[in-house]
């Protein structure tokens, strides 16, 4: 599994990252997590607001912060 936090490293998204990574020891699932800062990398994606969170290059949420739930759900799909 591939996953990118898309943001310009503000305080959401290193909240995400964290989430995410906690996410990941909890179910015990491998996966890249890779930071994307790059404005136009990011707007490779065609996302409107940071941070967001992309997973096997599938956009999950953008412009807010995910809660742990909804990642671990995500992550188990």
């Amino acid at each position: 599994m591939e996953i990118k936090i898309l943001g310009s490293g503000c305080p959401k998204c290193k909240i995400v990252e964290e989430r995410v990574k906690s996410a990941l020891d909890e179910l015990g699932v491998n996966a890249e997590v890779e930071k994307v800062t790059d404005f136009a990398k990011m707007m490779e994606y065609g996302i409107m607001m940071t941070p967001a969170l992309v997973m096997d290059n599938e956009i999950k949420c953008q412009g807010r912060i995910p809660s742990a739930e909804e990642i671990k759900e995500w992550l188990r799909k």
